[in-house]
This record gives structure tokens, sequence and C-alpha cells, in this order.
């Protein structure tokens, strides 16, 4: 593939960029494309552009704006191959993974947000002792900045881009600067889609540069942020000046609770996906697996035998289940903690066994499942989040006990829970401190529920309700009646 040069998207134009930042294909080590650094300037542009398109746009019938979203869905469907070696050779996962999710899932997001919000309510109340009528409507905020991380790159985008737009806000989006390619393209199919210019906006570019211009910017109201728990801090800082409605999905590190009477063949093998599934880098990954005294060992070796089993390789390839982790960087950030169990005395049952890849893959960033065990609760291992195909596998004895554990951490995204017995499931799964529990299952996804974390895994949920919401100020109307 000959080298991509991506252009910031402003106004619905394509907008060439003073300076550029390499983008390296993770599978291969190379650089494959060529992304803005943009700068405050850029932002101001898109930012005023969002501005002059908000008063037409935010008038939009919803109706007409839920149109033209579906209209960008069927496109984007379209194209659906094209995006996902797209995405595939920016962010290192297997094309068949993002066929499968990453690409209809950003289409479902689209057309979700588009049909949903045709069905939301206002409220209204009357006062008869006072002979007064109440009622409510909720009106777009304004111009919203969406910054989104690079594991899930178009599907995270538009699970915000979506509900902002459709409920009749104008967008000025950040995507992370190592996964930008898709987002560009995108701009592609919103103009086709009929998208009015200067609706939606992306300005590419590192977060100390175009995203901390985005949240400081007088214009932007409204701030919602997918990515780390660091870089949350100081957007808080930044944004807080300016009294800026703010959304913060953050980092994880979610537990799996597994009872002595789980399916065990179910459990292992959800369990198996839930751990190295585009190679761990996912928020809501199992890292922590607590497993029953009574059939931990047994867990234990086929679990391991199972992660033995995965192919790691070149995304092409349908066999590879796991492709190349995001870059080189983190790549060493993920393998520091490996060196940190050995330096712990912790048992590192697989992960070592040496990658068997082609020539065109021997300088990406691939890294095999690894499973440790032995590995003490105050541990780095257990109390920080990874991000890669690295889990700990320990056990526990009672309820009482997984329950205070599992919630010892700082973070409280998700967790699954593993048993037979209904009662041992409601009780588990309302104890833990976790924003989504699933129980005996994984990533089954609703997005009528709320999602998002307690603690230091985020601020504000996301879903039909939550997002409207959020993108929304509810106004009340009180009327005299006499």
């Amino acid at each position: 593939m000959s080298l991509v040069k991506v252009q910031n998207f402003i106004n619905g134009e394509f907008v060439e960029s003073a300076k550029y930042l390499d983008s390296f294909d993770p599978s291969t080590g190379e650089v494959w494309a060529k992304i803005p650094d943009s700068d405050q300037m850029d932002v101001d542009n898109a930012v005023m552009a969002a501005r002059n398109a908000f008063l037409s746009w935010s008038s939009t019938p919803v109706q007409e704006r839920s149109r033209i979203l579906l209209k960008v869905a069927d496109i984007l469907e379209s194209r659906l191959d094209e995006f996902a070696e797209l995405e595939s050779h920016d962010q290192g996962k297997p094309v068949w993974l993002t066929k499968s999710m990453d690409i209809p899932r950003a289409v479902f997001n689209f057309r979700f947000f588009a049909t949903c919000a045709l069905h939301d309510l206002n409220r209204s109340n009357q006062m008869q002792a006072l002979d007064a009528f109440n009622y409510t409507i909720k009106m777009p905020v304004g111009v919203a900045g969406l910054i989104s991380p690079w594991n899930l790159p178009l599907y995270l985008l538009t699970f915000k881009v979506a509900p902002a737009l459709i409920c009749g806000n104008t967008v000025v989006a950040k995507p992370s600067e190592m996964t930008s390619v898709t987002a560009w393209k995108l701009g592609e199919v919103c103009n086709a889609g009929g998208l009015p210019p200067g609706v939606l906006n992306f300005v590419f570019g590192t977060g100390p540069s175009a995203g901390e211009a985005i949240v400081k910017h007088p214009d932007v109201p409204i701030v919602s942020f997918t990515g780390g728990t660091v870089t949350a801090v100081k957007l808080r800082i930044a944004a807080a000046p300016f009294s800026k409605k703010m959304s913060l999905e953050l980092g994880g590190k979610n537990p799996a609770v597994i009872f002595n009477d789980a399916d065990f063949e179910k459990c292992v093998a959800t369990t198996v996906r839930s751990s190295f599934t585009n190679q761990g880098e996912i928020c809501l990954c199992t890292s922590r697996i607590y497993v029953q005294s009574g059939i931990y060992q047994k867990f234990l070796e086929r679990f391991v035998q199972e992660a033995k089993k995965l192919v790691v390789g070149d995304p092409k390839s349908p066999d590879s289940f796991m492709g190349a982790l995001i870059s080189k960087e983190h790549l060493a950030k993920v393998r520091g903690y490996v060196d940190i169990a050995r330096q712990e005395g912790a048992t590192i049952l697989c992960g070592d066994e040496p990658l068997n890849l082609p020539e065109r893959n021997k300088q990406g960033y691939f890294m095999r499942p690894t499973v440790i065990s032995e590995v003490k609760d105050s541990s780095r291992l257990i109390t920080e989040e990874i991000f890669g195909p690295v889990v700990v596998v320990v056990p526990f004895d009672t309820m009482a006990e997984v329950i205070e554990r599992a919630n010892s951490v700082k973070y409280g995204l998700a967790a699954t829970v593993w048993s037979s017995d209904v009662s041992t499931l409601h009780t588990v799964s309302q104890k833990l401190h976790a924003g989504t529990v699933w129980a005996n299952c994984w990533m089954v996804r609703d997005l009528n529920m709320p999602f998002g974390g307690m603690k230091e895994s985020g601020t504000g949920r996301e879903s039909a309700k939550d997002s409207i919401e959020f993108f929304t100020e509810e106004k009340t109307i009180c009327v005299k009646l006499s």
C-alpha cells in the first residue's frame, strides 16, 4: 500500500496541514501514513466552522438529521471492506475482527442513535391548583469536543459522534494520532451522505497540541473523552475554568470471578476471548481472573492450554486471532509488566514462546498471550492497567473474600461473574464496584443500557438515554394558563 496522507476535515473540506506526523503500521513497524500535526490555529478554524454551522443544524428537524445519519450509515456499510483494511493497517488488529466488529459496530452506532432520538419524549406536568402547565424541551449544547482512543478507532469515535449530531450539536473531533485514517475517510462518507459543511470537523494531531486546544477552547462547552486516566486528570484541570459538561470513559482493571459451579467449558472459552481479543487492548478486557480453589488448578491448566493455541501473526491472515500491539513503545510497556512478574517471583505459564512471523511482519509489535500465576494482591500486575495480552490468574476461597479483593483496585469499569447459582450471580454482581457486570457472558452490549465506570474508570454514562441527556440541555417551561 502506498503512503497515505491524511488531511484535516474542516467545514466539509480537506485541508492541508503545515506539519505532519509519522503513523506506523503496527504489523510491520513501517511508516504507512502521514498525520496532520495540528495546533491552536487548526482548532480555531474547526471551531469557527462548527459554530457557524450550529445555528442551522440545531434548527434542522430531528427527522431530517436522522435521515442524513442513516444515509451516512448506509454509505459506510457499503465501504465495509475498504474501512476494515484501513483500520487493520492503522491499529494492528486482524482484518477479520475489523470486518466483524469494528466497522459493523460503527455503522450500528449511526443507525441506533439516528432512530432512538426519534422516540425520545419530553416531560410535562399540569399544576391544577396553580392553573399552570410545565413542560420540558431538550436543546443541543453547542460545539462538542470529542476525543477518541486508538484501540477501537472508528467504533468508539462514532459512539460519540452519532449521539452528538442527532441531538443537534456540531462537532470538532480529535481521534488518536496513532489511528486517524478511518476518521479521515469518514469525512468523505459524511459529505456523500449530505451532512452539511461544518457540522462535523476532524482535527488530527497530538493530545498536548490539538486535544488540549479543543478542551480549553472557550467556544466548546461540552467535551467527551475516552482514553487513559492520567490524561483525564489533565483534561479536568484544563476544562475546570470553563465549567464545561464533561464525560470521561477511562481505564479498567477488570476482574473475572469464577466459582466452582461455573459452566466450565463456556467459562474457559469466553474468558480466553475476554482476555485476548484485540490483543487485550480493549478497556473491557479481563485482566484479573479469580478462580475458586475447587477448580483453580483445572481451570489454570485448561486456560493456558487454550491460550497457547491462539495464533498471533499477520493481521491479513484469517487464522490470526491476534495481530500486533499499537506501537513499539506500548509493546515495551506491556512486556515491562512481564519483567515485573519475573522480579517478583511469579510464574509465567505461557507467552515466552518464540513467534513464527512472515518476513514482512518481523519488525511488527507482536506479543503472545501471556498467563501469569502466583501473584500477590499488592503486585502492580494486579493493581495497574496493562492494556495488553497479559492476564493474572489467582485462587480464592469464599464469596466475601473475592468481592473484597476484586474491589481493592482504583478502577471500576467492568467485571464478569461465572456461576450456575442465580443467587450467587445477583449477589456478587450487585456488590462489585463496576459500571457493567456480565454474568455468564462477556461483551453482550445493549446500547439502551448505561455504559461507564466507577472510581478512576470515569465520570458519566453513555447509552441511548444517557448520551442524549449528556448532549442536550433540558429546559423547563412553565405557562400560566390564566
